[in-house]
């Protein structure tokens, strides 16, 4: 059998730590196989896509820019892929090229591994809305959650997503955070405040419930001061890293036919091999 080939396509693509994990899991399941990085420029990337069906690919992962490039050009995408508006795993179907998103799986798979009673909350509250954003109030919804509310800077790009999801999703100014804080199951951080090089995210979390959940999708650094602090405070802290690691499998066992399992040995081997995703 011929090796079964795959990429993550994004520009720029050097900092990707995907290659590290899907090369762990071929060696892992000795799989003849490969995971490439592939530097496609946005002007370049319908053309990229175009070629594809001949390029010998099973298929491919997509990042930051061209999520929504690939959300545009598909023949058809998953439930998640529609939600999210964004595209970020890519195979074919009887020569059609489908699109997916994981990073909303990713997310819940990580917390059910860290935190296993997080679908029995009621309230969460979201940072930031950006695309990452989109991603996680999706699996806080299909987790059952009766209230989401989500917190932005800018209170426009939070009534969009809010608007976009419906019923139970609120939309709030960052002043809000204190009250919100009283009820909350569940706190995720989606805003790059507190990633390396970026400003901190400066919230206090004395206003939680003793049972409240604490999630930060930031990966560098690995724990972060909304960790920290939630660790000082007692409450269940997860990382960033996790959230990785979990959105790779569906696409791994698309295109290699195995599913592989999210192990400490993995996330040993991810982090050791370098700084950022």
């Amino acid at each position: 059998m011929a090796e079964i080939r795959a990429f993550v396509c994004g520009h720029p693509i050097a900092h990707s730590r995907s290659p590290l994990i899907h090369g762990f899991w071929l060696a892992e399941h000795g799989i003849d196989g490969s995971y490439e990085k592939l530097d496609v420029a946005p002007l370049d990337f319908a053309t990229f896509l175009r070629n594809l069906p001949a390029s010998g690919y099973a298929g491919g992962n997509v990042t930051l820019p061209h999520k929504e490039a690939a959300f545009a050009a598909v023949h058809r995408r998953d439930e998640a892929a529609e939600m999210i508006g964004a595209v970020n795993t890519l195979w074919f179907e009887s020569g059609k090229l489908i699109g997916g998103n994981t990073d909303a799986y990713g997310f819940a798979a990580h917390l059910s591994a860290g935190a296993p009673g997080w679908k029995d909350g009621e309230a969460a509250i979201v940072l930031g809305a950006g695309g990452a954003a989109r991603a996680i109030v999706h699996a806080i919804q299909k987790a059952g959650y009766k209230r989401i509310c989500i917190v932005n800077r800018t209170l426009a790009r939070a009534q969009e997503l809010s608007t976009r999801f419906g019923a139970g999703v609120s939309a709030h100014g960052w002043a809000e955070i204190p009250a919100l804080l009283r009820n909350a199951d569940l706190l995720v951080n989606t805003s790059a405040l507190g990633m390396t090089g970026q400003p901190a995210l400066d919230i206090s979390l004395e206003p939680l419930p003793d049972s409240a959940i604490i999630s930060d999708i930031v990966y560098a650094p690995l724990k972060t001061d909304l960790l920290a602090a939630a660790e000082k405070r007692g409450l269940k802290a997860i990382d960033g890293l996790g959230m990785l690691l979990h959105q790779a499998v569906p696409g791994f066992e698309r295109w290699f036919g195995v599913r592989p399992s999210v192990t400490e040995a993995l996330r040993t081997h991810v982090l050791a091999g370098g700084e950022t995703s």
